[in-house]
């Protein structure tokens, strides 16, 4: 079930509806509605799925029970190993299964011999990239002593199949969400109004932005040898909008729908095209995933304690993982090495941690070295994600070998006039602000009510009018 479809607008007031008007007087029937519900919208797709989601939350329950009694470091261990095995091994499976296959076979091609592998048909699971993170932390947290594992399985199913966040993230911790499902909720006013908000702004992020920028991006991409290189570089630009807008608007979606329910996820997106280097861009573009990494991998590798040889290995290490976690391409290897190589020189030199506050924070405008810092920061992201949107590697490196021709200097054969404003539009307002937790955020703004539902309706019209073709958000694929 989309975020962006009709029957996900009849299936929320429902659920709204239910949640806080019929079941609202019992915590444990308000608990397993959200997990019937969850599992409604999950197998809205197709009910196969549910089976996989199902089985490797009680896989993770059983392990969570067995570290609470179990004593023995070496018993315990086998536990924590079943939990990644299982977990590790149904998205290997699912999501490199044919991958391996085929680089295997085109491997020992070389050497003149042919194996006899066969590829297999496999649906990928949605979503399956972000729950398996998220069951998988719960084990690891236990196993460490960070996290005291629950006895309450239906609270730990929904835990795991939340609907708001379960396709696309954020990738919640347990010591974050899990404990939510404990405690008797309320209905806050403030709360929903500003999850209605973020809802309101993801759509508009999702449907006005993204869904616009993939009409010209698929096109440009799929016929780049036909294109001047203005137009690929165009091109590049407005994949960086539609990634953005369709995964950010994923994530406020996410979260201003958890906040109807009373409850608060973490933040996935800080308005990473506003980084001036790319070590801050990746502490502000999917936070949820980053910060897995960064405390599942990178630190218990050594993180940036040791030598120089284990900062760089280390650092590779984790961009790796990144590219390939995001799916079975060599494209993404790649682009998780190009990110790597960018963000090892600020690591080595110490500057990876230079800005950890909010470009020109406290004031309207950035300074002409902030502004220069971000403009550079944003063209190097946009040339890296023609890997990450790209079929192959060998056709990235053609289509910048075209862009960086000089047909760059001619004028774009493919204009979007009528997406340009709104771009624009979509820049002003998250720059204005960038110091808030979502950029609808205007409660701290004295404005009068006959304003604030002015903005409202204005973007309802904004979205009716030039909404894109619906379509699916990009990291479903993942």
């Amino acid at each position: 079930m989309l975020f962006n479809s009709i029957e996900y607008a009849i299936f929320l007031p429902i659920v709204f509806l239910f949640y806080w008007f019929i079941v609202n007087k019992n915590l444990k029937l308000q608990n397993f509605f959200l997990l019937t519900v969850s599992y409604i919208f999950y197998g809205w797709w197709d009910w196969r799925f549910l089976i996989l989601i199902v089985f490797s939350s009680m896989v993770d329950y059983l392990v969570g029970m067995g570290l609470e009694k179990q004593q023995d470091k070496a018993k315990r261990k086998l536990l924590l190993l079943t939990s990644i095995f299982v977990n590790i091994g149904f998205l290997g499976f699912f999501k490199y299964y044919n991958f391996f296959a085929e680089n295997f076979i085109k491997a020992f091609t070389i050497f003149g011999t042919h194996p006899d592998i066969t590829s297999l048909n496999i649906i990928l699971p949605v979503g399956i990239s972000f729950y398996t993170f998220q069951t998988l932390s719960y084990s690891i947290d236990v196993y460490r002593g960070k996290f005291k594992p629950t006895k309450d399985i239906i609270a730990f199913f929904a835990f795991v199949a939340f609907f708001p966040q379960l396709v696309a993230g954020p990738i919640e911790r347990a010591t974050n969400l899990l404990p939510q499902f404990y405690k008797k909720r309320y209905f806050e006013y403030d709360k929903a109004v500003d999850g209605m908000r973020q809802i309101l702004w993801g759509l508009f992020k999702k449907i006005v932005i993204a869904d616009n920028c993939a009409r010209y991006v698929n096109v440009i991409f799929s016929n780049y040898s036909d294109y001047s290189g203005s137009t690929l570089l165009l091109g590049a630009i407005l994949f960086a909008f539609q990634i953005y807008g369709d995964f950010s608007g994923y994530s406020d979606i996410a979260i201003g729908t958890a906040r109807l329910f009373s409850f608060n996820l973490m933040r996935n997106f800080a308005y990473p095209y506003f980084s001036r280097d790319i070590a801050e861009y990746w502490r502000r573009w999917h936070i949820s995933l980053s910060s897995w990494f960064r405390d599942y991998v990178y630190i218990p590798l050594g993180g940036s304690r040791g030598s120089t040889w284990m900062k760089i290995r280390n650092t590779f290490i984790i961009f790796l993982i990144t590219g390939f976690w995001h799916g079975a391409n060599w494209t993404f290897i790649v682009w998780g090495f190009i990110n790597a190589c960018c963000v090892l020189p600020l690591m080595l030199m110490r500057q990876n941690r230079t800005h950890l506050d909010i470009v020109a924070e406290g004031k309207i405008l950035p300074s002409i070295k902030e502004l220069f810092q971000v403009g550079i920061t944003f063209f190097i992201v946009c040339i890296i994600k023609i890997f990450f949107r790209s079929e192959s590697v060998s056709g990235a490196f053609h289509y910048i070998r075209i862009m960086f021709s000089t047909s760059l200097l001619t004028i774009p054969s493919m204009l979007p006039k009528k997406l340009i404003p709104a771009i624009i539009l979509f820049v002003v307002i998250e720059w204005i602000q960038r110091e808030k937790q979502h950029a609808l955020q205007i409660d701290s703004f004295k404005l009068p009510e006959v304003v604030k539902w002015g903005v409202y309706y204005a973007l309802v019209i904004i979205i009716i009018v030039f909404g894109g073709t619906q379509q699916e958000f990009f990291y479903f694929q993942f």
